[in-house]
């Protein structure tokens, strides 16, 4: 279970009657967008009640009264789906900058700058989102709000998003242990040469491709050979 401070209310009204359960605010909304969540990953506490802020439970004959069962899984899920969640001011700020990282993340892994192919600093994406004025919505993921965040700063900075395809030659002394880190990402070639070395072809985001040069030249000391042989 989550810790309470990090938990709202979530709550659900029946006539006079009201029903609150304390949960975590993202995975919540991802259950009320219909996500499978686990329980134990979304609330802070197995209880149902009346009124959360005084610690008053609510009774069971009013629970299965209005929700028809005592099953507490069960009560999460119409509570969630019918009911309201509640967040604070500063909650949902936080939620919002929590957010914002992820889409400046997003677009750092994943888009360039065309005229040189190379990823955009993080902190040059932060300040032409913060230029462009785009709203960030705390309740959708970073993926539902890349292309429109991508279309707003277009005009600010020259961005797309573009994967390439990298071939990587591998010597025999190094492949055993380099293999498990080329296979880490997307493989679309793989070929062992007859002296124990390896030949792949790996596709990933253009943004990470830095990062995956430093780390094949770490892993042999610089003794691989690599080419991008397409941007896509």
């Amino acid at each position: 279970m989550i810790s309470l401070d990090k938990a709202v209310i979530a709550h659900f009204k029946h006539g006079q009657l009201t029903f609150e359960i304390l949960v975590e605010p993202e995975a919540a909304y991802a259950k009320k967008k219909g996500e499978h969540i686990s329980l134990d990953n979304m609330i802070a506490s197995r209880d149902v009640f009346s009124d959360s802020g005084r610690g008053l439970r609510a009774n069971e004959t009013d629970i299965n009264k209005v929700f028809g069962t005592n099953n507490f899984e069960k009560i999460v899920d119409k509570i969630i789906k019918d009911g309201e969640i509640q967040l604070t001011t500063e909650h949902k700020k936080k939620m919002q900058e929590e957010r914002t990282k992820q889409i400046i993340n997003l677009i750092a892994r994943n888009a360039v700058d065309p005229r040189t192919h190379a990823p955009h600093p993080a902190t040059r994406i932060e300040k032409a989102l913060e230029e462009a004025r785009i709203h960030v919505d705390p309740f959708k993921s970073a993926q539902e709000q890349l292309d429109s965040a991508l279309k707003a700063i277009k005009t600010i900075l020259p961005i797309k998003l573009e994967t390439v395809r990298i071939a990587v030659k591998i010597p025999a002394d190094n492949a055993p242990r380099v293999y498990g880190f080329v296979k880490e990402h997307k493989m679309i070639k793989e070929e062992w040469g007859s002296d124990g070395s390896l030949l792949a072809m790996v596709e990933l985001p253009a943004g990470l491709q830095g990062d995956f040069f430093d780390k094949l030249n770490k892993l042999t000391q610089g003794n691989n050979e690599t080419k991008v042989t397409e941007r896509l």
